[in-house]
């Protein structure tokens, strides 16, 4: 019973419980959000906010990228905080920019993008754990 409400600092289950968490939000966000922009690019570009001024093209570019590769990593769990950050990045221009903080059931609203971003942000805080390429490329001891 201890095991199932202490808090587990680098437990097994909690790098699992990491694990799980970068694979689901690493790849849904590869396949649901970026393959789609890097399929249908030209069509996004037609239509795609410019909160930051660096022009549609080069934002979505940008948004592509942490979307995909980004995501990849971390769900790899390989250069983890580097792929979090990217997603950092991207949902919170989402978040703050683009859907002005709205959250609720309003049109347009920025919920997910919130809930995404929650999420990145606490791997980006905790790391990949022990079930990670960077476990085995840059963890010492065990």
């Amino acid at each position: 019973m201890k095991k199932i409400f202490a808090p587990g600092n680098d437990s097994t289950l909690t790098s699992f419980g990491l694990l799980v968490l970068r694979l689901w939000l690493g790849l849904v966000m590869f396949f649901v959000h970026g393959m789609d922009k890097v399929e249908h690019f030209s069509t996004y570009a037609t239509q795609f906010p410019d909160p930051l001024g660096i022009g549609v093209k080069p934002g979505l570019a940008l948004v592509a990228f942490a979307e995909t590769v980004g995501a990849l990593l971390l769900a790899l769990g390989l250069l983890t905080r580097f792929g979090a950050l990217t997603l950092i990045i991207d949902l919170g221009v989402a978040f703050v920019m683009v859907h002005k903080m709205a959250v609720g059931m309003a049109p347009h609203s920025g919920e997910l993008a919130l809930v995404y971003l929650a999420g990145f942000v606490t791997l980006f805080i905790v790391g990949s754990g022990k079930f990670s390429a960077d476990k085995m490329i840059f963890g010492k001891g065990k």
